[in-house]
């Protein structure tokens, strides 16, 4: 017999961070294997499949073509583990290890506590087991369609845990946000199963209001590490699930640079670049590459109502990408839409400078207007968007270094 299969069974997988995960865990040949449902049943009956995780929309599906299901995973009525051995197909379920790995990671504890599930699918079944066997007071299913839904969920406003288990705010389409969490004024903790983009909306909500909480980062790292030891019949030292998400973390977070124009931000991004191997993003070099003509010149034939809409819509699509080192435009993070963006998918930080050394010259609204004002307002901006503020008094490889230094420092948290 060949090579075996390893690998992800779902039916869209563009968001999947596994592969990498995986080949870190030694796993070199795993990849992603997208099937339609009508061809699932002779994919799952070739001999040569070795071990697969399985996701979205295939977690109760794959338990009919299982020879042996593992207790576990019966008990939770899902299986995201396939692993054939000697000709027969087991079934288990290592995301109970991940939920569990990432509510304690996050110090989030269900026991007597209400607890409110978004979503009635595969990932739903291990939250609400999670809950059980936690020993949560109550636990309620809210779906779109269910007795418990998001037009009367106000009769769950005691909720004192959420857990999102939807794909609502997932990349490509991170934008949303399953519930509007003032509506819940007992709550205590949000865990979202979403991963990608680290900071979906409604976590972005839980850490205004000072909520604990955790995407889904640390459970898909910890299920990984559980389905290789299945896979492979072997033990992974226990530190290998907190590497593995840390350089991930880093590896596909971007770092943005918000500021005054002239604080700095490109120069210091380039250096950010230099340090840490991420490709350098100047986003008023796409606006003009996108728009074919200077910046002034925007300012001058369209106005700045032009000009901002179409820095929103780069630097949306910039942000997207992941992993980049990105310079900001110093009126970014005048439209909201652009803060949430920037935080999503990075880490923020606030380049902060004596205004009497900023330049003017090429920058329209600073030759324009009065550069005290125009800090005025956008000085609680920057706050509000930023991570960290560095003070940008010290020369450009020291500040890039302080920045570098933190953004390794930090996992997500």
């Amino acid at each position: 017999m060949g090579e075996k299969i390893y690998g992800l069974l779902g039916r869209k997988l563009g968001h999947s961070w596994s592969v990498p995960i995986h080949k870190a865990l030694g796993c070199g040949s795993y990849r992603l294997i997208e099937l339609e449902p009508e061809a699932l049943g002779d994919f799952l009956r070739r001999e040569d499949i070795g071990g697969l995780n399985v996701t979205i929309p295939y977690k109760r599906d794959v338990m009919a073509f299982c020879d042996v299901i593992d207790e576990g995973a019966r008990a939770i009525g899902s299986v995201n583990t396939l692993v054939r051995r000697e000709g027969k197909l087991y079934g288990y379920n290592t995301d109970i290890d991940g939920f569990l790995y990432m509510l304690r990671r996050a110090d989030i504890s269900l026991a007597g506590k209400k607890v409110l599930i978004l979503g009635s699918g595969g990932a739903s079944l291990t939250a609400q087991a999670a809950a059980k066997g936690e020993g949560a007071r109550e636990f309620v299913v809210i779906s779109r369609s269910g007795p418990d839904n998001y037009e009367n969920l106000d009769r769950h406003a005691d909720g004192e845990i959420l857990i999102n288990t939807t794909p609502v705010g997932m990349w490509p389409n991170m934008e949303g946000s399953p519930v509007d969490l003032t509506r819940l004024p007992r709550l205590e903790g949000v865990l979202d199963v979403i991963y990608n983009p680290s900071r979906t909306s409604l976590l972005l909500q839980a850490e205004e209001l000072g909520l604990r909480r955790s995407g889904g980062l640390p459970m898909l790292v910890r299920q990984a590490v559980r389905a290789e030891e299945l896979f492979f019949d072997r033990s992974i030292p226990e530190g290998e699930t907190e590497n593995i998400t840390a350089r991930l973390w880093r590896e596909r977070t971007n770092i943005v640079l918000v500021g005054m124009p002239g604080c700095g931000k490109t120069t210091i991004g380039r250096e950010l670049a230099r340090l840490s191997g991420k490709p350098f993003v100047d986003l008023d070099e796409r606006i003009v590459d996108s728009a074919g003509t200077s910046i002034p010149e925007i300012f001058r034939q369209e106005g700045e109502e032009t000009f901002r809409h179409l820095e929103g819509l780069v630097l949306d699509d910039v942000c997207t990408q992941g992993g980049q080192v990105i310079a900001t435009g110093g009126g970014a993070v005048l439209q909201k839409e652009n803060r949430t963006a920037m935080r999503r998918t990075g880490r923020v930080y606030f380049l902060r400078r004596d205004l009497s050394l900023l330049p003017k010259e090429g920058r329209p609204l600073s030759q324009a207007g009065n550069l005290e004002e125009m800090y005025r307002v956008r000085k609680p901006l920057y706050h509000e968007t930023a991570d960290v503020v560095i003070d940008n008094s010290v020369p450009p490889e020291e500040a890039a270094a302080l920045i570098w230094r933190d953004f390794c420092e930090n996992t997500g948290d």
